[in-house]
């Protein structure tokens, strides 16, 4: 009998300890109420970290919002904001991807939460996190994991996701979607080969990749910048004389203005004077006024942000741990990039082009679908049209309408190279952010293309209507 006790007391100990441990490191919380919103949420939404780097020292603040269709059989799509430096929250909750919309219009200590009746979650489950370290609510345990790069910031959203699906393995076998805006064109398409790559490898557990979504992004950060001046001419910005005459002297780069060439650089000096006030997040729209923000500006949604985010009651009912954060930004701007910006002290832009990466995307059984505002200049369509071009694929589908109520929302065509897809679309009116501007085209384009997953190819090659087919298809109420 002493001999059984010798043997169970340890046993029950090391079960007993096992158990603590599991309880101590949980690390994820269902949020039922939040402040500014009426009553219980009405969607699952979960909160939590997700530790990431060889000693898990970087811990990555995520928030997963259930699909309200199917979630059992619906996509994941992880979503991750631009810049670098935007927090997950903004997607969440006012970027118009997420269930929530935010709002101030009663001064900022009186935000407000309403249901966005254009959430991507009416078809499919999105994760939206804050990535990398100093982004929202996440953090890292050592001095070196609060530095990161393009290509680090990649790796880490790779094993984010294994992590995650790791953690929820009832979501393993959905189809998963790398989804992001502007700065997470350099960044997304790589964290999506590495997912195909390390399927190919065998690595555990495999990853049900099916492609990726991409929101006006930065592709190359030569090719894009040049773009915005084709852009202006097409806008009627510029002139056609600018134009003609930038055409002849400037040998395609339209980025140099202190140029020894002088008349390229006296057409690049009147294409400066003529675009300067210019709103390049929207042609459409007034510049930014600090002081005056419109809501389509990044200083309205950081006002709106900044006391909820950091009210206590807030991060108590979002489970943020305590102590690990200091002031919450929705924007980093010390990682923010812009045109010929330098690395800081804390990020370095290691990536100059995806373009490679999409290249290799082409060769695997892959879905890509690029989307655009058709008045965004800050990168604009025409750079998304250069570089699509280039990766030499076979037009499937024209360049067509689609039709939101009974209006035409935008233009789509669709390219096809073995198992390999790509659907590039324009959005009327919109500008940079597609969801913000125009919420209702953003989510059909997105919708419309996921509910596709499941035609073949041969379903688009082999119409012998394909005007009367594309109009059936795509015509949205």
């Amino acid at each position: 009998m002493k001999e059984v006790m010798a043997f169970s007391c340890p046993l029950f100990l090391r079960i007993l300890l096992l158990m603590l441990l599991i309880t101590l490191s949980k690390s994820q919380s269902i949020v039922k109420t939040l402040p500014g919103y009426h009553g219980d949420l009405p969607f699952k939404l979960e909160t939590g970290y997700v530790g990431v780097g060889e000693n898990e020292e970087v811990e990555l603040f995520y928030y997963f919002a259930e699909s309200l269709g199917n979630p059992e059989e619906d996509p994941i799509i992880l979503n991750m904001p631009g810049g670098p430096g935007y927090s997950g929250l903004y997607s969440l909750a006012y970027g118009r991807e997420g269930p929530l919309s935010l709002n101030d219009d009663n001064g900022p200590y009186d935000i407000t939460l309403t249901l966005n009746p254009h959430s991507w979650t009416k078809v499919a489950n999105m994760i939206f996190v804050d990535i990398p370290a100093g982004v929202g609510y996440s953090y890292s345990k050592t001095k070196e994991g609060w530095i990161s790069s393009d290509t680090n910031m990649a790796t880490q959203a790779t094993a984010f996701i294994k992590k995650f699906l790791i953690n929820h393995p009832m979501f393993l076998n959905n189809p998963l979607y790398i989804a992001g805006i502007s700065y997470m064109g350099i960044i997304n398409p790589l964290v999506t080969l590495q997912l195909y790559e390390g399927n190919e490898h065998g690595d555990q557990p495999s990853i049900n990749i099916q492609g990726y979504i991409l929101c006006g992004p930065l592709t190359d950060k030569f090719m894009d910048f040049n773009s915005r001046f084709e852009f202006a001419h097409r806008m009627a910005l510029i002139s056609d004389d600018v134009y003609k005459s930038a055409l002849e002297n400037c040998d395609g780069n339209y980025l140099n203005t202190n140029t020894t060439n002088s008349p390229c650089a006296h057409s690049l000096q009147q294409y400066e004077e003529c675009t300067r006030k210019i709103n390049l997040d929207n042609t459409l729209e007034p510049p930014c006024d600090e002081l005056n923000p419109m809501p389509y500006c990044p200083e309205y949604c950081d006002r709106a942000f900044f006391a909820w985010a950091n009210s206590e009651v807030v991060q108590q009912a979002l489970h943020i741990r305590k102590g690990t954060i200091g002031i919450w930004k929705l924007h980093n701007s010390t990682m923010h990039y812009s045109q010929g910006k330098n690395d800081t002290f804390c990020y370095s832009y290691d990536i100059f082009s995806s373009f490679p990466h999409h290249k290799k995307l082409v060769d695997k059984h892959c879905r890509a679908l690029v989307f655009s505002g058709d008045h965004d200049m800050t990168f604009p369509y025409v750079g998304a049209e250069q570089w699509i071009a280039s990766l030499n694929l076979s037009v499937v589908r024209q360049w067509a309408p689609f039709f939101v109520n009974d209006h035409v929302g935008g233009y789509e065509t669709r390219y096809a190279q073995n198992e390999f897809s790509l659907t590039f679309a324009t959005v009327i009116g919109a500008g940079h952010s597609v969801p913000v501007f125009k919420p209702k085209e953003a989510m059909e384009v997105v919708s419309r293309w996921l509910t596709s997953q499941n035609h073949t190819m041969s379903s688009y090659i082999g119409s012998d209507d394909r005007s009367s087919s594309y109009d059936a298809n795509f015509r949205v109420s």
